[in-house]
């Protein structure tokens, strides 16, 4: 008898062990380069700008202090979208060796490859806000060279408040974004009360008042601490399915090829609207229209 309740307390011993210890986080960072502090032009954001080293330099160190600060929080798995340009701006030697990478383009969800029910939090680094916003350093949607605008639903989107769709699509939602201040605001009013690093003012489209790399880095480290730590406060940003997407070209040209299409209408001149059953469904079509060139073909 004795022995059985020795067996039936350490038992219940062990049980408590498990169930008491913190969940253990899976965590996705999508990264892009115009919201990394000091970002104003060219100059930082493509091989060939004068300071771009530098700067692939410093957008690794912001992810990176995302990374740890994660770490630290209890995050035991994550995944990184390398989503600037070519996809291939972070310097990856620098990350810890459990730490998984997303590189290169074309890939399905875009910025958000790789994301699915499994993760826990979505957080976003060196964000930018719309081409539709006169405030912001760099503002553009996807193609600063292409769109004037992107709505899903009629609501005008930025990148964050499209890629926010597709993790809350998978029931995941977005904690953290950091960015210049008017990035920072046109996502709260997307997505409500995240938390945010401004590590930024906009001044204009390429100029800002903007915190030293080191600055930037621990305000990081703070805000994603502060968002995992309140993680229960957070829900799923999700677009009402079917998704009705708009597009606006800078060129009528494409619009009016793309109204070829079976399914695509010509809403005006330069803008064309085309129905996907739900956000995963849009964002391939988006893809295609934002990778396709004749470079592609052998």
């Amino acid at each position: 008898m004795k022995r059985l309740v020795l067996f039936a307390m350490s038992l219940a011993l062990s049980l408590s062990v498990v169930f008491c210890q913190p969940k253990k986080l899976k965590v996705y960072i999508s990264a892009d380069m115009e919201g990394i502090a000091g970002v104003v032009s060219d100059d930082q954001l493509g091989p060939g700008g004068f300071e771009y080293e530098r700067f692939r330099q410093f957008m690794t160190k912001e992810v990176l202090a995302a990374i740890r600060a994660a770490q630290e929080s209890g995050a035991a798995e994550i995944l990184v979208s390398d989503s600037h340009g070519n996809g291939e701006s972070l310097l990856i030697d620098q990350f810890p060796p459990d730490v998984r990478v997303v590189r290169a383009w074309p890939r399905r969800l875009e910025m958000m490859a790789g994301i699915d029910q499994t993760f826990d939090a979505v957080m976003f680094i060196g964000y930018h806000s719309s081409t539709n916003n006169t405030q912001g350093v760099r503002a553009h949607t996807f193609s600063s060279a292409r769109l004037t605008r992107v709505a899903l639903n009629g609501t005008v989107v930025t990148e964050a408040a499209w890629n926010a769709a597709i993790a809350g699509y998978f029931g995941v939602p977005v904690v953290m974004m950091s960015g210049d201040d008017a990035a920072c605001a046109e996502v709260k009013a997307a997505l409500g009360n995240i938390e945010t690093a401004e590590v930024k003012k906009s001044l204009g489209f390429h100029s800002a008042n903007t915190l030293t790399p080191e600055a930037s880095q621990a305000l990081i480290a703070q805000k994603v601490k502060a968002a995992l730590g309140r993680l229960k406060d957070f829900k799923p940003y999700v677009v009402k399915s079917p998704v009705a997407l708009d597009m606006s070209f800078k060129h009528y040209r494409v619009v009016e090829v793309l109204s070829y299409l079976k399914g695509v209408e010509r809403i005006d001149s330069r803008s064309i609207r085309w129905m996907g059953k739900d956000i995963i469904d849009v964002t391939d079509f988006l893809v295609f229209l934002l990778n396709y060139n004749v470079g592609l073909e052998p």
